[in-house]
């Protein structure tokens, strides 16, 4: 099985944390589309004879893109990629855009799950990320998304801000669960150097949230969203029984994946191929012939490294037999001699041939995986 991203990288205005490429030039939208379905042409064959069964609109905004244009891209999927009938296909969208109009259509092309950028529910904290959306709108529109049938609704949260106390978490995380949606992202704000959030704490405009609080945050949304009935089934994720993002959690399983778009990432399981981030380039180069990406080959040690890191985020964790079949006896007995340690002070457990984090590893899942990679 494989899944298909498509990068849509319209913004009506950036976000100060986003370090993902966007541009504001959405006059192009239509030429971008072409080129989108020229490139899936190109790349028919990259994903062998693995069954698509997820797609992905991200970005970006992808909704800024008109339900038209979306169904186009289903379409041309469906014809040349082979599918299954229960495909995951989400698209990513700002509040702001889900409009009664916008959902009816949109729910024609195909789109059965929808991950709503909330961010947060507190007007103050959403000007501050320069979002355009307001908490009310946020609400509304997913109450609006399960009016017009999408019955499976994610959001995203950030939590970490600057100044951000536990009571003002705590109320984010109760208001996202009283809109009973099937799954919750929830992210630590980063700084990513070359944003506008990174330059505001290298001027001291703002400090960062000391690594305690954090860490108690983190503990808090666990908490509630367990005694909610949410399983946390991946680090920063958290879903109601049987409704995991199948899309992003192929990604830590390790699966095949295809990425069309401006700066969209491709795998194949022995090499990555990213798009250059650059709108106009890469029309120009998809139209006409041109090389616009860039491919590396990975070697033994860098697949083993990212297996890991990727395995362990998840509550199914890593099996040690296919990290064994995959990668040779000498990496496994790698693994399980620098895992014994983590083993013996309780932030690793080995059961049924798996190893996974335990919740206390969770918070020092960096260190952990870090003591696990290997360096030739």
């Amino acid at each position: 099985m494989a899944g298909i991203y498509l990068h849509i990288p319209f913004c009506k205005k950036r976000c100060i944390y986003c370090d993902f490429y966007s541009t504001t030039d959405g006059g192009r939208m239509d030429h971008y589309v072409d080129a989108l379905k020229k490139e899936l042409d190109s790349r028919k064959d990259y994903l062998g004879n693995d069954v698509v069964e997820t797609i992905y609109f991200g970005g970006g905004t992808p909704s800024q893109l008109a339900p038209g244009a979306i169904g186009t891209l289903i379409h041309h999927i469906r014809e040349l990629f082979a599918t299954t009938d229960d495909m995951e296909i989400t698209i990513e969208a700002n509040p702001d855009d889900i409009t009664d109009a916008y959902l009816q259509d949109l729910t024609t092309t195909g789109i059965n799950r929808i991950s709503v950028g909330v961010q947060s529910f507190d007007d103050k904290r959403l000007r501050f990320l320069n979002r355009r959306h307001d908490s009310v709108q946020a609400m509304d529109a997913i109450k609006r998304c399960r009016q017009h049938g999408l019955g499976n609704i994610s959001i995203d949260l950030i939590y970490g801000f600057p100044g951000e106390t536990k009571d003002a978490w705590a109320a984010d995380i109760d208001k996202a669960v009283a809109l009973d949606v099937e799954h919750i992202s929830a992210y630590h704000i980063i700084y990513e150097e070359g944003t506008p959030l990174h330059r505001l704490l290298q001027q001291h405009a703002i400090a960062e949230l000391d690594e305690e609080a954090s860490a108690e945050q983190f503990r808090l949304l666990k908490s509630k969203l367990e005694k909610a009935g949410y399983i946390h089934y991946e680090i920063s994720n958290f879903c109601k029984p049987g409704l995991h993002a199948r899309h992003n959690t192929a990604y830590w399983q390790d699966k095949k994946y295809l990425g069309c778009g401006a700066s969209a990432h491709s795998y194949d399981l022995v090499s990555r191929r990213w798009n250059v981030s650059d709108l106009y380039i890469y029309m120009d180069k998809v139209n006409n012939g041109g090389t616009y990406f860039t491919e590396e080959r990975l070697d033994l040690a860098t697949r083993y490294n990212e297996y890991v890191m990727l395995s362990l985020r998840t509550m199914w964790g890593l099996e040690l037999e296919t990290l064994g079949s995959r990668f040779g006896i000498r990496l496994l007995k790698h693994f399980l001699d620098n895992a014994q340690r983590h083993i013996d002070d309780g932030c690793l457990v080995i059961n049924d041939g798996n190893a996974r984090l335990t919740d206390k590893g969770l918070f020092v899942s960096d260190g952990v995986m870090s003591d696990l990679m290997y360096v030739e």
